[in-house]
């Protein structure tokens, strides 16, 4: 049989031959480094079959994909481990994660970190008997013969589908069901961790067994393991959270849980935010509205948000009527359109909204200010002629690009396309999506698709920003959406005096502002530039006999409009310096001593170089003045 391979050429195998096969006829380097086979795109062990005309790859610890199954082999590792340690348990599921992978157990041992050691010491000497996995294929009874102390097990084989093919990976004496594929043997594992404990319900039902969930992660080498750790230590000390409390940003109670609590120095990120976004709307072509936060049920089931979102929102009951808490604020766009009759001449029509919306969370689900139940949408609504459709998407990722240089972030994209849950017809879904795919050409943007991905109106773009420990936030969007429009009857007067129809962009810059702010709390470690730090400058004395001099720059910079203070305290200098930099991360610390008060200058220590330098006031504060001007 013929056997096609990444490069384009041929390699002819013996009926029957399998992946490791055809590893082994290539190279003895390549049958001992491989890992997986890549059939037709499928991933797949290297005991697989493979058939006459097969596209092939052979999948090493070089690979990409590689890494993720690899982890899927350890979760079962660890299972095995587990039920070694503590006879009895009951295994659920093992799957991967983006970092690592986790198994759910119901036993009678409470877990804890205590147990780590030992759970990782079997894990590293099952690995070490290098024993191979072996896939079989099963009856439905077979199964539940083989899975009869297990009853997860057994209850998730008595609900799978009639006819499926059931699968078991034997290992050593552990087995398990999966669909695979998994390595080789144990050997082709690295280093392994143990991360965490967490609760979680069986099947994911909050009315069934709670069960204990072991979190852990794997690399193929050591040293990858020791930078993912270090990654994590870095991570840790940026949690927004943490940061947010030792700088007073943001707070949050459990009379109030997921919605933030903006503290005074939270607010002047966020009012900073809101006046460089306002500038930027002004400049290019935006109007600002705001819309009721509170709308009739009737709206949002015209809207479509009523059918497909409805779990996610808030409702209550006024006048006997039912009305709904916003969870988005389209509908509200769409209102102001309606109040007047449009010419082709006005549009494209650029309405910006700063609305406050809440959307149901799940508690557990809940994250400082990435996950809350109401945040700030800083929105967009873009109604165009179809032959203004490009240029407006191009505008929109032109601001986008703007918005995201200026924090420092690189970005990649993504084109989302029709969800399942979707509404309208396939014309218009193709119209829209080529729309976005032509606006993307046109500006030379790679893109990846994620299908079935946009929302349930229309096909969007999004953009993920790195921030600098190379996470990626999904911020920006752009959606383009036939739906509303005809939903709601919108119209304008084109240039035959006829009656159209316009198109809707959906639009955000930050997406979610109180998001956003925990996004750049987490990548400047809570050093914001000048222009956003809630304080810019700290005026510290060295002594009583400076303390007027002190309070006389103080007032100076006060006047000027810059975000002062004064620590009058009576600690030393090297102590208020500390503080200043470690708890306040303040950009620029005036140290004033008898000889500044006796030149009449202040010397700046300043955060970025740490180094102190001597100026006169009037330096000083052009130089602050020109970075806040500029947003440096």
């Amino acid at each position: 049989m013929n056997i096609i391979l990444p490069d384009g050429s041929v390699k002819v195998l013996a009926e029957g031959a399998s992946t490791y096969d055809l590893a082994a006829s290539i190279g003895a380097g390549l049958a001992k480094a491989a890992l997986f086979g890549k059939v037709d795109g499928e991933v797949c062990d290297l005991s697989a079959p493979l058939y006459d005309g097969a596209h092939v790859e052979i999948l090493t610890d070089k690979s990409p994909e590689a890494l993720e199954h690899m982890r899927h082999s350890c979760a079962h590792i660890m299972a095995e481990a587990v039920q070694e340690l503590f006879p009895g348990v009951q295994i659920a599921y093992g799957p991967t994660t983006d970092d690592g992978f986790y198994y759910d157990f119901a036993m009678e041992h409470a877990l804890s970190p205590e147990d780590f050691p030992a759970i990782e010491a079997k894990m590293k000497e099952i690995i070490a008997r290098n024993e191979p996995f072996v896939r079989r294929v099963v009856t439905r009874e077979q199964a539940a013969e083989e899975f009869a102390a297990q009853r997860l097990k057994v209850e998730h084989i008595g609900e799978l589908p009639e006819g499926v093919d059931i699968s078991i990976y034997d290992h050593g004496s552990f087995k398990d069901l999966c669909h695979g594929p998994h390595i080789p043997s144990a050997g082709k594992i690295g280093a392994v961790k143990l991360m965490k404990i967490s609760g979680a319900y069986w099947k994911a039902d909050a009315s069934r067994e709670q069960l204990q969930r072991l979190y852990g992660t794997a690399f193929f080498k050591q040293k990858d393991l020791d930078a993912y750790l270090t990654f994590l230590e870095e991570a840790e000390k940026r949690d927004h959270r943490k940061i947010g409390r030792e700088m007073n940003l943001f707070m949050f109670r459990d009379e109030a849980p997921g919605f933030p609590f903006f503290l005074p120095n939270g607010m002047i990120i966020k009012n900073q935010l809101i006046e460089y976004w306002r500038e930027l709307h002004r400049e290019t072509g935006y109007v600002e509205v705001a819309t009721p936060l509170i709308m009739n049920r009737h709206l949002w089931e015209m809207s479509g948000h009523w059918d497909h979102y409805k779990d996610n929102m808030y409702s209550t009951q006024i006048d006997d009527e039912p009305f709904c808490v916003k969870p988005m604020n389209c509908p509200g766009g769409v209102m102001v359109y309606q109040n007047a009759l449009h010419s082709y001449r006005e549009l494209p029509l650029r309405i910006a909204e700063l609305g406050v919306v809440h959307r149901h969370e799940m508690r557990g689900a809940l994250h400082g200010l990435f996950r809350v139940r109401c945040f700030t949408q800083d929105d967009a609504h873009l109604f165009v002629r179809p032959d203004q459709i490009t240029e407006e998407i191009k505008g929109v990722v032109n601001l986008i690009n703007q918005v995201y240089s200026k924090f420092g972030f690189d970005y990649f994209v993504e084109l989302s396309t029709r969800p399942e849950d979707s509404m309208g017809s396939d014309e218009d879904w193709e119209a829209a999506t080529n729309g976005l795919i032509e606006a993307l050409k046109e500006m030379g943007l790679e893109y990846k698709v994620n299908e079935g991905d946009g929302a349930f109106y229309g096909p969007k773009i999004d953009f993920h920003l790195r921030d600098c420990l190379g996470r990626t936030w999904q911020c920006g969007t752009v959606q383009l959406d036939f739906q509303m429009p005809l939903n709601f009857s919108l119209e304008y007067i084109d240039a035959d005096g006829e009656r159209k129809r316009p198109i809707m962009l959906h639009r955000v810059l930050f997406g979610s502002i109180e998001r956003f702010i925990g996004v750049l709390t987490e990548h400047y470690a809570g050093k914001f530039p000048v222009w956003l730090a809630p304080l810019q400058v700290k005026v510290l004395p060295v002594s009583e006999k400076s303390m007027d001099y002190a309070k006389d720059i103080y007032g100076k910079l006060f006047d000027a409009g810059i975000r002062v203070e004064l620590d009058e305290r009576g600690e030393t200098i090297g102590y208020k310096i500390r503080e200043a930099r470690q708890v306040d991360r303040v950009p620029y610390m005036l140290i004033l001593g008898e000889k500044e008060m006796e030149a009449g200058t202040v010397s700046v220590r300043d955060r970025a170089t740490d180094k102190t330098v001597t100026t006169t006031l009037d330096e000083f504060l052009a130089k602050v003045k020109e970075e806040i001007r500029t947003r440096a």
